[in-house]
């Protein structure tokens, strides 16, 4: 990496864990040029919120986030977890900041806004969720609203909607539903003909759907550590899905789902005139690469939504020993992709779900080709909580999801990364190695943001403390839950090395 002529390393030893909670060991300090110490960000009145800014997703203060976080689906009635240790409490708020997680999606599900009919909003489930936002927002998580459904409705042996939206159509009414294992079930003619009928606003479906979006942003349009609305979790393309892995379905894009997702960002900026509205593609996506999403007129703040489910990720998870040493291929390709579609539609990206298994070579090769992209990622998933749609139960990161000490060791290792969650600046190069803890970033300051570049410094992979080195730049302190606080010397750029 270009480097500053003559700039001076800065060395910094750091020579126990708890050092990263507090103040910097007195050899160190004495080994740096006296700078004023800070222990927190500067104080500031603006909302913490996350908007999109070019590719990038920034906070109040301009800096660029990156997002670590999990996925927090509950998908059973009432679609909410429980105030237990099995569903989601204050201890699980702190252990997701504790180890780096900087970010949840959460499952607003449609079927628990609008439960009853059109408009009629269960003002008691919002306040359900707002116990869970609020203890995200204490520990200063960023939150992603998710209309989360797979398979439309327990009918079908899926979730999401409501009762109300899950009216069986003819002649397929006429006889018991069919059932497939998930996903197999978004194939059958009926499946595929609901969501043909939802896109075409039949019965209202569309109109109430949208209608739920906005009940949402009235109640969590100004709330702390926003970052916007999932609009629809994998929407399948209908009845023309079989011509989708050879065409990616441009016409669904044009015809039903952009229409749909610009009528649902309609009714949220009633509300919240800022929130991210985030589109995501039609599910074979997944495995194609390929998504039609255009710009939205007047819009500049949506983003692409986007899955990473590696085909042989899945086959190992049933227990075909095909290796995945070829997802490396499909994570490269896969995000560039998500790439180039967020700049076609004039939006950020987020990598919304990976995983979904306890394979760390996958991974490893997911969080690494994120880090290749500058991409933020939501793991799937926190807790497995009985999911009843999935390829592969080994999805969670406990054994037990009432125990948060039944941990899975090497997929928190692999999960748990050094990483810079606000930069002062823009990012140039990001490396960690989950084996060794070995990381590098670098990036250009902007020398008109005030606040510090934060960065996490994961307290699995340095047993004997971090050695902390720092070009053009200096470290003036620390923050909460393992993170140091990086300033530069000046205009040029900033490199962070961390062994």
């Amino acid at each position: 990496m270009p480097r500053r002529s003559g700039t001076r390393r800065l060395l910094v030893l750091v020579a126990t864990l708890a050092a990263l909670g507090g103040s910097l060991p007195a050899a160190a300090a004495e080994a740096t040029e006296p700078t004023e110490p800070k222990t927190e960000p500067a104080p500031d009145d603006r909302t913490p919120a996350l908007s999109r800014e070019g590719r990038w997703l920034v906070d109040q203060h301009g800096r660029v986030v990156l997002v670590h976080g999990q996925n927090l689906v509950w998908k059973h009635d009432p679609y909410v977890p429980p105030d237990s240790p099995e569903g989601f409490t204050e201890q699980d708020a702190e252990w997701l900041a504790e180890h780096g997680f900087n970010g949840a999606r959460i499952g607003t599900l449609w079927a628990g806004v609008t439960p009853e009919a059109p408009g009629e909003v269960d003002e008691d489930y919002l306040d359900d969720w707002q116990r869970v936002i609020d203890l995200l927002a204490d520990e200063g998580i960023w939150m992603q609203y998710d209309f989360h459904q797979d398979m439309w409705h327990e009918t079908y042996g899926g979730e999401g909607v409501p009762d109300w939206a899950a009216k069986r159509p003819a002649p397929y009414n006429l006889h018991p539903p069919i059932k497939l294992p998930f996903p197999a079930g978004y194939i059958t003619p009926e499946l595929a003909t609901v969501y043909d009928h939802f896109f075409a606003n039949r019965g209202g479906l569309l109109d109430g759907w949208a209608a739920a979006w906005g009940a949402v942003a009235q109640r969590w349009g100004d709330q702390p550590y926003s970052m916007g609305y999932d609009l629809m979790n994998e929407p399948w393309s209908g009845r023309e899905w079989v011509t989708c892995p050879l065409t990616g379905c441009r016409s669904t894009y044009a015809k039903e789902m952009q229409p749909a997702y610009e009528k649902a960002l309609a009714a949220i900026r009633k509300s919240d005139p800022d929130g991210i509205g985030w589109f995501e593609p039609e599910v074979l996506a997944n495995q194609t690469g390929k998504s039609y999403f255009g710009p939205v007129a007047g819009e500049d703040q949506v983003g692409f939504s986007w899955h990473s489910y590696c085909p042989f990720g899945y086959l190992d998870s049933q227990g075909i020993p095909v290796g995945v040493g070829q997802c490396k291929s499909y994570a490269a390709t896969h995000n560039q992709a998500a790439l180039d579609q967020a700049e076609k539609m004039n939006g950020t990206s987020l990598l919304s779900e990976f995983g979904a298994t306890d394979n760390t070579e996958l991974l490893t090769i997911d969080t690494a080709a994120a880090d290749d992209s500058f991409a933020s990622w939501m793991h799937w998933a926190y807790k497995h909580w009985g999911d009843p749609t999935t390829a592969d139960g080994a999805q969670g990161m406990f054994t037990d999801d009432a125990d948060l000490s039944t941990v899975k060791p090497d997929k928190l290792r692999t999960l748990v990364r050094t990483y810079p969650q606000a930069t002062a600046g823009t990012p140039v190069d990001l490396s960690f190695d989950p084996d060794t803890g070995a990381f590098s970033y670098t990036y250009e300051p902007a020398t008109d943001i005030e606040e510090p570049t934060e960065i996490f410094v994961s307290p699995l992979h340095y047993p004997d403390g971090p050695d902390i080195f720092v070009d053009g730049g200096k470290v003036v302190g620390t923050a909460d839950h393992h993170r140091i606080l990086v300033e530069p010397d000046g205009s040029d750029q900033v490199t962070v090395t961390i062994k």
